[in-house]
């Protein structure tokens, strides 16, 4: 009787008696493999670059993207840092053509101007020959028991004729056209200013510290509902729930070197591509993908996270 209840127990723990089936948990993650990403719908560049901890711009120069960094799903992009080949300097950059030699030009020659029959230099004039005077040491003097002796009548002084050289008439210098007003950037471009104050993204007590490699930013206490705000101004370049862990998460760049972002929102208040000013309201605190009400927030200088509590006011 033990032997036939003990083989019971057995064959139901086999088969897997009254067990249900999990439901599937999709893990955007797992996507990433040996070195690369499948895009998938909602991501951005942003978003890639901040879940693999690189900076956006070194991840668009291996991959050849370009501004505005428009990728689309099913692209496989390699997460590394690598230049691909024709590549120089850096996003956007190519290749320039070598300058070609310019044909050597004959050295200038003075100029020549023409008088009459004749032609002559302007740099060049010709030589003055003075006139011969005559020797006056014989002059008409009587002498003593003689006729008188005369010396011929010196000839007149010859005074030679210079002709003038023209002076040249420089070249009319051109007209120029003054060049076209700069127009300024349209309201909705953000230009990228240097970052000069932070602001706080909300009220609350810092509920846990920064950690290079564990905690790569900063918990927020509060209230669900309390008002989130940009620390500076800047474009929204992503805004949803793709990254796991973060729940509602904004990303904002403020310049090409930082970007801050914002997780675990309850309700985001801005869309993706939207410019916004420091101190907007962009966001409600709240507990999506975690277990308690907080924000997450952290700050990304070139792709690498620090302490934000190192370059935010104190308070």
């Amino acid at each position: 009787m033990l032997a036939r209840i003990l083989l019971s127990l057995v064959l139901c723990s086999l088969l897997g008696c009254g067990n249900q089936p999990r439901a599937p948990v999709e893990d955007r993650t797992a996507q990433s493999q040996g070195g690369t990403y499948t895009v998938k719908r909602g991501d951005t560049l942003y978003s890639i670059a901040f879940r693999s901890g690189m900076d956006f711009r070194k991840v668009a120069v291996a991959n050849g993207i370009y501004p505005p960094y428009t990728i689309y799903p099913g692209q496989i992009i390699k997460l590394s840092e690598a230049a691909p080949p024709g590549s120089v300097g850096g996003v956007g950059s190519v290749s320039q053509p070598r300058p070609q030699p310019q044909p050597s030009l004959p050295p200038p020659q003075a100029p020549v101007y023409s008088y009459g029959s004749s032609t002559a230099h302007a740099a060049t004039p010709e030589p003055v020959v003075p006139a011969l005077v005559p020797d006056t040491s014989t002059s008409s003097i009587p002498v003593a028991g003689g006729p008188a002796v005369y010396s011929p009548a010196p000839p007149e002084p010859v005074t030679p004729t210079v002709t003038p050289v023209p002076t040249p008439v420089p070249a009319p210098e051109p007209v120029r056209t003054p060049p076209e007003a700069v127009k300024p950037p349209p309201a909705s471009t953000y230009t990228g200013e240097k970052v000069e104050v932070w602001l706080w993204p909300t009220g609350g007590a810092v509920t846990r510290g920064f950690s290079e490699s564990v905690h790569k930013g900063i918990d927020i206490g509060g209230a669900r509902g309390d008002p989130v705000v940009a620390v500076a101004a800047g474009k929204v370049v992503y805004a949803g729930t793709g990254i796991v862990g973060f729940g509602e998460l904004l990303i904002i760049k403020h310049n090409e070197e930082y970007l801050s972002a914002y997780g675990h929102n309850n309700r985001l208040l801005v869309t993706e591509g939207q410019t916004i000013t420091a101190g907007q309201i962009i966001a409600e605190k709240g507990s999506s993908g975690t277990d308690t009400v907080k924000l997450h927030f952290e700050i990304r200088k070139e792709g690498k996270p620090i302490d934000p509590q190192r370059v935010l006011p104190p308070r």
